[in-house]
């Protein structure tokens, strides 16, 4: 027998050697999987967004199920039906969370914002934002390459027309995806139920702040004089609100005195930002 065909025969023989033994050894070690992780798994969203604190869905199912200090509540697209069934599965209370959306805290449209730079490289915001901090004059909006649009996994957020992302409340599960994404810190998780928030961003003085961007809040202070519950307070030249306190107000006559319309109700805010 030459020795290349001696070479080949050794091979094959060394492969199956080790192939039984491999297969052995997985028989003998091998663990029984629990069927109620893959029960639980097939019931959450597949997501794989993380907002639970684990790597995926799998690793979260599998969590819930082998550890008794794992809430059942944790899948935060799943909500309050997820959580449910999660919990019966498991036999664990679900607490009551509250659902919240992506809301972005930025109005500096194509037309409002002032463009001060040609970006011609990747159309990527945080590969935009490293030179000059993008190529709008404000350096704290929305630099509008749609990070935050490829990122969700439920396919929740669009760009508008107007340069700028538009979530679809009723599809956003807030995972927290776009949040993280973001290279400008300007989305944030939002209750439903909070009627006012402030759609800017921007720590620059008045006037610049102006100069920089029609929409911008210049830092006024109307809002905050006008708010009988002292629900707004001014933090670096920005109007902030804090939506717990809010929530007890129905005049909202903080609204009408904005010079800006940086600060508005929730709804009027989202109309704006789908017509603007």
């Amino acid at each position: 027998m030459n020795t290349p065909v001696m070479i080949v025969v050794v091979l094959v023989g060394v492969g199956a050697f080790f192939g039984i033994v491999l297969a052995m050894a997985n028989k003998k070690f091998a663990m029984e999987a629990n069927p109620l992780i893959e029960e639980v798994e097939d019931i959450l969203p597949k997501g794989q967004c993380g907002a639970c604190g684990y790597a995926g869905c799998a690793k979260y199912a599998e969590a819930v199920v082998e550890d008794p200090a794992v809430p059942p509540n944790l899948c935060v697209p799943g909500k309050a039906a997820v959580a449910q069934k999660v919990a019966e599965l498991t036999g664990k209370r679900a607490e009551a969370t509250e659902p919240k959306y992506a809301f972005l805290k930025c109005r500096g449209t194509k037309t409002a914002a002032l463009v001060t730079a040609e970006y011609e490289g990747v159309p990527d915001c945080a590969a935009a934002k490293l030179i000059l901090g993008g190529p709008k004059g404000c350096k704290f909006g929305c630099i509008g390459f749609g990070n935050c649009v490829k990122a969700c996994p439920f396919g929740a957020l669009s760009m508008g027309a107007d340069g700028l992302p538009v979530v679809a409340k009723d599809i956003c599960t807030g995972c927290g995806k776009c949040v993280q994404t973001c290279p400008q810190s300007i989305i944030a998780l939002e209750s439903f139920e909070a009627p006012v928030e402030v759609a800017c961003s921007s720590h620059d003085k008045g006037a610049v702040a102006r100069k920089l961007c029609k929409n911008a809040c210049i830092g006024c202070g109307m809002c905050m004089r006008n708010c009988a519950h002292g629900a707004i307070k001014l933090e670096k030249n920005l109007a902030v609100v804090d939506a717990e306190i809010c929530r007890e107000c129905t005049e909202a006559a903080c609204l009408a005195k904005c010079p800006t319309k940086a600060i508005g109700d929730i709804v009027n805010i989202h109309a704006m930002a789908k017509t603007a």
